[in-house]
């Protein structure tokens, strides 16, 4: 179950942390220096007035779509936290006259997938069915957005493995480190609200908290689609209007209050018993509609988000060994903008690992980049293409990117030349900007040898 699964204590940060890069970038690294065709996007308008985004490929017999709700778990009630993310693990148990279980064998019997998650900024759902499914796979989708059950057995054993994912989160450094790293980040606003919620929360939650998210958050005003596969836009339109005609036209407030996040230089350590530390670190980052996006996204690759021809992976790790992963990425939230990074290394490396980073992160804030890194950087950022148009769902999910960002059907054409624009100035400027090495909020989990907080 994709609830659950994504969230797995033992999944190492670094991994998670690169899946959400890419989302957060998503449009960033997908195309090359040419699109073909088949890439071409196509705004669609249903006959009801519902928009998606389209990439019509008719070769394969199947078709991937994705969608997002505006407003995620930060528009939890307070003493209800968990509760987005509870409902994104129930809509595909029963729906309509179908219970749980012939909800679900409806969709084994199919090979149709269907699921739902939910985060700070958004409530999100992916389906993928062949074609000769697809009519019903829309309506199994019209069925758990407009009519889901939340009958007592399915609510009881979602809380349960919610409580127990909890439970291993308690004592796993990863998830420990990013729940403070938020809380100290953002005190008293709701980005410091952990997704998943927490027992006592997530413990008051009952049916009818579950059926007034649904009216109050899934609506058509707060909607965005994307899909791509076997499908035209002549065809999708009424698609759209059997799974999503019967929403609410209009939502419940979708935003929270802007915000900065708190960093000041402070280090913050959280003492457990083992033998590696997990660290995250982080400052103020650029919102998505910076005009200096694209240059301090390309810094950001030189730094730290380009794996193993970073500047952090091959100081800490390649060089001196010290950090099994090193990584940074840009995360703009809807109403805050985050630069962060993490490592994980041995309890007795903390204090030199974190020491080289800061000196990286003052070297580029201090314009130490060449024009060759800048080079090697957008040739790579603009040649990626083939190795990210993959999959139907990628290429679904991106397409919500795009809309939700605001960047328009004719964004894939024009990214790459955004890319090359970005000049050794620009990239120094940002630098300046973003980097601050003395302000960075950090937090180790762990028994690090040397550091306090």
């Amino acid at each position: 179950m994709r609830l659950l699964f994504n969230d797995l204590p033992g999944l190492r940060r670094a991994g998670r942390h690169l899946l959400l890069a890419m989302t957060v970038a998503m449009p960033l690294a997908m195309v090359g220096h040419a699109a073909p065709a088949a890439t071409k996007v196509e705004e669609v308008v249903s006959p009801g007035g519902i928009k998606a985004y389209l990439i019509s490929a008719p070769s394969i017999p199947f078709l991937s779509l994705s969608l997002q709700f505006k407003g995620g778990t930060a528009l939890d009630p307070a003493g209800k936290e968990g509760l987005a993310y509870m409902v994104s693990g129930l809509l595909d148990e029963g729906a309509g006259d179908l219970d749980s279980q012939a909800f679900r064998t409806e969709l084994e019997d199919r090979a149709i997938s269907l699921s739902f998650d939910a985060d700070r900024d958004g409530f999100s759902g992916s389906l993928k069915t062949l074609t000769e499914h697809r009519a019903r796979a829309f309506d199994l989708l019209r069925l758990a957005v407009t009519q889901p059950r939340f009958d007592a057995e399915p609510i009881d054993r979602i809380r349960s493995q919610i409580h127990a994912a909890l439970r291993r989160e308690a004592e796993d450094p990863d998830s420990l480190a990013s729940r403070t790293w938020f809380e100290k980040a953002f005190p008293d606003h709701a980005y410091a609200r952990p997704v998943r919620g927490t027992i006592p929360s997530t413990s008051a939650i009952g049916a009818e908290d579950l059926r007034g998210f649904v009216k109050q958050r899934l609506a058509k005003d707060n909607l965005v689609v994307g899909v791509a596969g076997d499908v035209t836009a002549a065809e999708l339109g009424p698609l759209l209007d059997e799974a999503f005609g019967g929403l609410p036209a209009t939502s419940a407030p979708d935003r929270v209050a802007k915000v900065a996040p708190k960093a000041g230089g402070q280090t913050v350590v959280v003492r457990l018993n083992v033998p590696q530390s997990q660290v995250l670190f982080g400052s103020a980052g650029l919102e998505r509609a910076d005009p200096e996006f694209y240059a301090a996204y390309v810094a950001n690759h030189i730094l730290g988000g380009g794996g193993f021809t970073s500047r952090l992976t091959s100081e800490v790790r390649e060089k001196r060994g010290l950090a099994y992963s090193v990584y940074s990425y840009l995360y703009p939230l809807d109403d805050s903008a985050l630069w962060l990074g993490g490592l994980g290394t041995s309890n007795g490396s903390v204090a030199q690992a974190l020491g080289l980073v800061r000196t990286e992160v003052g070297r580029m804030a201090a314009g130490e980049v060449s024009q060759a890194e800048l080079d090697e950087a957008k040739t790579y950022l603009t040649g990626s293409f083939p190795l990210r148009l993959t999959s139907n769902d990628r290429i679904a999910a991106m397409l919500v990117t795009l809309q939700l960002d605001q960047l328009g059907v004719d964004y894939l054409d024009e990214r790459n030349g955004l890319i090359e624009a970005v000049t050794l100035a620009d990239l120094q400027r940002v630098a300046k900007r973003l980097y601050h090495p003395d302000q960075m909020l950090t937090v180790v989990v762990g028994s690090p040898d040397g550091v306090e907080g």
